[in-house]
């Protein structure tokens, strides 16, 4: 299994708030795309993958109603 840190991040909807919630983690797996699936199974969600040119893989996410991304970074 690989290792990678990730970046969860969510943004917030309201108006004139710029902020969002940012949650730092490591974690371990073969298949960065099924643990994002996995993590928003159960809800309505579109996810678009795209891979920058370090090499982190980037998920921008659509669930719920409420978009977020994960960057998945391999250690």
């Amino acid at each position: 299994m690989k290792e990678y840190e990730t970046v969860w991040e969510i943004f917030n909807e309201c108006a004139n708030n710029q902020m969002r919630d940012v949650f730092i983690d490591e974690i371990c797996t073969d298949d960065p795309e099924k643990f994002v699936l996995d993590k928003f199974k159960g809800k309505e969600v579109s996810c678009e993958k795209s891979v920058l040119p370090d090499g982190s893989i980037v998920f921008d996410i659509m669930a719920s109603g409420i978009r977020q991304r994960y960057t998945f970074t391999e250690i």
